[in-house]
């Protein structure tokens, strides 16, 4: 999948193929720390973003398992245990943002404190209590904020996104990195644990929200982007019947015959044990057999084509809605990448050339693939202060499990093989193995030469390679060539000669060296 922001009307700054460092735009600096806080009816969670606005990094998270909205089906107000708990939680989030320094908070509640009857006194007291303003929005609004939050991390998203909370369930159209048609309905598990304690009953009063909701969506045989707890931790419970090797959530994908085998497997197990076994809370594990039967119905009604799991939702979406155009158009890995070299490489801004000395050899990869090495090229020097030991597993656990966006499962195998080929000649014998399985040989070969390459390039001129020499390769020939400056015959030692041919051997080509002309 094409994880590249639609360019056409906001090309690179500087008409290169990495732009202009977006962290030195001064509408980047301007969002260059962000607090919000999402009032929810299960979960009152806290968030700061940091570094590059573009594909922020969390500062902080912090969550509470509240319950606000427990039982106000049934009541019609705020949960009384629910409310004490979210109130002292908001209390310690304005002081935790007083502390930090930053802006006032913005705080936004959804369905449990737009519906409760009590919900505009909440909103009194919290802002009398503890400074802060609630902002309490509709359910289409909840519904484009969470769908913003998608594109934050997928520019190129396109299908329906589901956010699910405890009272509440919202659709969104995406596509061409806008939102589209939007709608909400009492499908949250608080609310269907009033419905009816009859399964069958429970099946036709989801079947029939579905339906109308699919009037207004018309959605049949596209994308579904999952968002919110209760699918997360469905996902999770995927990967653990499916023994996947790589527990990032984010961009997780799965086909809808084998989740619904999943749906059956949680169904017939012990949900104390499955709780054990992947960390989930209680609270939130309370709530995922009524998001399971929401989730078949939904299978069964739009008929998904996959269904992806994005770990960025409102909270991402307020963010988003913060940033200009010009911003939202940049690629979020790289400009992760980018903001991951200023801070932590020997010598930032080295990757850029970097990857013009290597390009030679990627001349006829696809755009996709070249996003890869130019994030790849980024990264390359940002865990030089690990010790050498374990200096190509700590760079391809950075790769593997960093928060990134547009980035997915296999991509991120595919740039973490390249990093610790960047540092290590060998894959044998790795702990990661179990997770190359998510390549095909082709893809492993490929990011073993883009390991290879980076590791000879690295070192063959610590600040100018283009000064030392130029490569050249031959695909047909299977002849991989290198142009010597008389800068570059002296840089050309022995340890650079041994990565050179390591390199060819990677390529599986013969070598030429040659001396440049002028």
């Amino acid at each position: 999948m094409d994880h590249r922001p639609n360019t056409a009307d906001h090309p690179a700054d500087d008409g290169g193929p990495f732009g202009r460092p977006l962290f030195e735009d001064p509408s980047a600096r301007a969002l260059s720390r962000v607090g919000v806080v999402d009032v929810g009816s299960n979960s009152v969670r806290m968030v700061v973003f940091d570094g590059a606005a573009r594909s922020p990094a969390y500062f902080y998270n912090e969550k509470v398992m509240a319950g606000l909205g427990k039982g106000l089906a049934e009541t019609g107000r705020l949960n009384p245990e629910g409310r004490a708990r979210a109130l002292a939680a908001l209390k310690r989030f304005a002081l935790l943002a007083e502390g930090m320094g930053i802006a006032p908070l913005t705080v936004v509640a959804t369905a449990a404190v737009r519906e409760a009857v009590d919900g505009p006194e909440f909103q009194e007291q919290v802002q009398r209590e503890t400074g802060l303003r609630l902002w309490v929005i509709d359910g289409p609004e909840e519904a484009r904020l969470s769908a913003q939050g998608v594109l934050l991390g997928w520019p190129d998203a396109k299908g329906v996104v589901c956010d699910i909370g405890g009272n509440s369930m919202e659709l969104a159209r995406i596509g061409g990195g806008k939102v589209g048609r939007r709608v909400t309905s009492p499908l949250g598990p608080f609310r269907l644990m009033q419905v009816s304690a009859d399964p069958k009953k429970r099946q036709d009063h989801i079947r029939r929200q579905l339906r109308a909701l699919n009037e207004d969506i018309r959605a049949k045989g596209e994308r579904i982007y999952l968002v919110g707890g209760s699918w997360r931790v469905i996902a999770r419970l995927d990967m653990e019947r499916r023994n996947y090797p790589l527990t990032v959530l984010h961009e997780y994908r799965m086909q809808p015959k084998s989740l619904l085998d999943t749906l059956d497997w949680i169904a017939s197990s012990d949900l104390a044990v499955l709780r054990g076994r992947t960390g989930t809370s209680a609270e939130r594990m309370e709530l995922v057999p009524l998001a399971c039967e929401v989730l078949r119905e939904l299978i069964d009604i739009l008929k998904p084509s996959e269904i992806d799991v994005s770990s960025y939702g409102i909270r991402e979406g307020l963010l988003y809605e913060q940033m200009p155009d010009r911003l939202r158009a940049r690629d979020p890995l790289i400009e992760a990448a980018r903001a991951t070299e200023a801070t932590q490489a020997r010598v930032p801004g080295f990757g850029k050339k970097l990857f013009g000395f290597i390009h030679p050899i990627f001349k006829g990869a696809s755009e996709e693939r070249l996003r890869l090495i130019r994030a790849a090229c980024l990264l390359h020097d940002t865990t030089w202060r690990a010790h050498p030991d374990y200096r190509a597993e700590a760079c391809f656990d950075n790769a593997t499990r960093a928060n990134l966006g547009g980035l997915d499962h296999p991509g991120r195998v595919f740039l973490g093989l390249a990093l610790l080929h960047r540092y290590k000649n060998s894959r044998s014998g790795s702990r990661m193995e179990p997770l190359f399985r998510l390549l095909s040989e082709e893809e492993i070969q490929e990011a073993e030469v883009l390991g290879k390459a980076m590791r000879f390039g690295a070192m063959f001129s610590i600040d100018k390679p283009e000064t030392a020499g130029a490569l050249t390769w031959q695909p047909k020939k299977r002849v991989l060539g290198l142009a010597l400056t008389e800068r570059g015959r002296g840089l050309f030692g022995e340890v650079a000669q041994a990565r050179f041919n390591s390199l060819a051997v990677a390529l599986r080509a013969q070598v030429r060296i040659t001396e440049m002309e002028g």
